[in-house]
């Protein structure tokens, strides 16, 4: 079941939530993979509400993005239980440390996936809070155009940076 819920009143929520991490998943070339991720914007552009996930382009996730048209961000959400509890924190920490170059996450971690309601991107039943996001444009970061000590302190002397995939959220929900 899904209990809807509106992603600009829980803004505040689901934006303190990217402190321990939360998931975007993407599916594309027949696989689905995980990624937590710490960084992201929340908010209003072009009239609609967009999540901004920024994801460095030396990752899996970012090749598999690049096919795709939408993603999920999947939240945890304190349930009270301490083994689902547990295994949600479990969740972030392993799709933060593993490449699904070198393996199917989803299958390792036991996750649960729930069939998306507007977009082809699953949703995660262990990390409840879902927004649905339709990818709406793709911008790749300019490190020469950041702070000095934003460039240093983010990526050193590599040459590695992030896009930012905008996506529309076109259904926000909790499943129960």
């Amino acid at each position: 079941m899904r209990e809807h819920i509106d992603v600009i009143e829980r803004a505040g929520a689901i934006l303190g939530a990217l402190t321990p991490g939360a998931l975007v998943t993407v599916k594309a070339n027949g696989r689905v993979n995980p990624m937590t991720i710490g960084w992201g914007m929340l908010g209003i552009e072009w009239r609609r509400p967009i999540f901004i996930a920024y994801v460095r382009c030396d990752r899996y996730t970012h090749e598999l993005l690049e096919d795709a048209d939408c993603f999920t961000v999947n939240v945890p959400v304190p349930t009270g239980d301490a083994e689902a509890d547990r295994r949600a924190r479990h969740a972030l920490g392993f799709c933060g440390s593993h490449s699904g170059r070198d393996g199917d996450k989803v299958a390792e971690l036991g996750l649960t996936l729930v069939p998306g309601e507007e977009v082809d991107a699953p949703a995660i039943r262990e990390l409840p809070l879902t927004l649905e996001c339709r990818i709406i444009y793709r911008h790749d970061q300019d490190t020469a155009l950041m702070p000095e000590e934003l460039r240093a302190g983010t990526y050193g002397d590599a040459p590695v940076y992030h896009t930012a995939y905008y996506g529309e959220v076109v259904s926000a929900y909790l499943l129960r």
